[in-house]
């Protein structure tokens, strides 16, 4: 788990963020060119997440929900326990940053979601996680 403030996201101008009750989520999507297939319409994005608590008190991740929308309005809603295997405590002006992937049949989609945080006094709330675009250079964006 990473407690360390990392500035990949100042670097890069595909940053998504919200900020929910003193907790900043900024999104970060990469579309892996290795790892896709377009022929096979199969295509796959990794996504670089982090989740900075501005709060002043320490905050638990317990669990996600993510919607995940393909070009064509196919929707799929994943949630779980944590991130990346973990459910890990962000003390008070720590980030903490994970990386994972989406697949879609389709060139483009969107992902949005929230994750739901715990307090040391037993309540929680959910925190939002912005929708971001998934973009590969085979989606044809024409305007009418």
């Amino acid at each position: 788990m990473s407690q360390d403030k990392v500035d990949f996201m100042k670097m890069n101008k595909d940053v998504y963020e919200a900020t929910t009750q003193g907790v900043r989520i900024s999104v970060h999507p990469i579309y892996l060119e290795e790892e896709s297939d377009p022929e096979e319409s199969r295509y796959f994005w990794a996504y670089q997440v982090q989740i900075e608590n501005l709060s002043a008190e320490p905050l638990q991740l317990k669990s996600r929900y993510w919607r995940i929308i393909d070009s064509q309005g196919r929707t799929e809603e994943v949630q779980g326990e944590g991130v990346v295997g973990e459910q890990p405590v962000i003390e008070p002006g720590y980030v903490f940053e994970y990386t994972s992937g989406a697949p879609l049949g389709t060139a483009s989609g969107f992902m949005s979601g929230h994750y739901r945080m715990h307090k040391d006094d037993g309540s929680s709330f959910e925190v939002e996680i912005p929708a971001f675009s998934l973009d590969s250079p085979y989606d044809s964006h024409s305007l009418n």
